[in-house]
């Protein structure tokens, strides 16, 4: 295991949390409703249910917010719902896998399509990026959760793959994630509840797409970029995105906001 993250990720740089946050809930009770359609509405029962409930407890939805969303779910609107992945590259050749939740299939391509032209990046066929990645199970918690020794001891215990533990500059980045846990596919659920038994209850827990390798970016092909970035996010169809830039912290700093 690899007790420090060897790249950094500009993910969650500051400023860029605020702009998210205003559509957050919608997406989370998106993903609760659709989860809670896909199978049982008990998260007991439902391992992605579960998942997408202790993802909105983690961000403070209200209870009545959480439990409205799977009550929907028996409703027939969610029907017309489908999940899409689009693939594609982004300035300097930044690999993306974009997820998208929408009722209107051509609306959505439209959004997604018109981001990637707009800011230098073009999208590729289906399997175009993801081969270069890997599906896994990611847990994140606060810096405060523990020492680096203290949450990497409870990973091994738990049967993680890997940890990753940064500690990030506050006046660069914002809501870092500070321990990065991260385990097979198939695993996460399982070691998710053994390290809450040690650890508390995680930030989030999710399964994700995460690269194999990054793709340095500098200069002002990191503004387009980060441009490119909150676009995607602007779309009201889009769930998740990922990417697999590697910024320094002197252009995070000087092009971020």
């Amino acid at each position: 295991m690899a007790g420090h993250s060897k790249f950094k990720n500009i993910m969650h740089r500051k400023g860029r949390a605020d702009a998210v946050r205003s559509k957050l809930f919608s997406r989370l009770s998106r993903e609760i409703t659709v989860a809670a359609k896909s199978g049982l509405p008990d998260p007991a029962m439902n391992p992605r249910l579960r998942l997408a409930v202790n993802n909105a407890k983690a961000e403070s939805m209200p209870k009545d917010n959480i439990d409205r969303a799977i009550k929907k779910a028996s409703g027939g609107e969610i029907d017309a719902m489908e999940e899409i992945r689009y693939e594609g590259r982004g300035p300097g050749g930044v690999q993306f896998v974009v997820e998208v939740l929408t009722d209107n299939r051509n609306r959505a391509a439209s959004g997604v399509r018109s981001a990637f032209t707009k800011y230098g990046g073009a999208l590729g066929e289906t399997g175009s990026v993801t081969f270069m990645w890997d599906r896994v199970g990611k847990i994140v918690y606060p810096a405060e959760a523990g020492s680096e020794d203290a949450v990497m001891e409870a990973a091994i215990e738990a049967g993680a793959q890997d940890v990753e533990s940064d500690l990030v500059k506050p006046d660069i980045y914002e809501d870092a994630p500070g321990h990065t846990i991260w385990t097979a596919f198939e695993d996460l659920n399982e070691v998710a509840d053994a390290m809450s038994k040690t650890l508390g209850d995680p930030k989030s827990t999710a399964i994700v797409w995460k690269p194999q390798s990054t793709v340095p970016v500098t200069g002002d092909q990191v503004a387009t970029l980060m441009k490119l970035m909150d676009a995607l996010d602007a779309e009201d169809d889009v769930q998740q995105v990922y990417s697999n830039e590697e910024i320094s912290d002197e252009d995070a700093a000087k092009y971020a906001g």
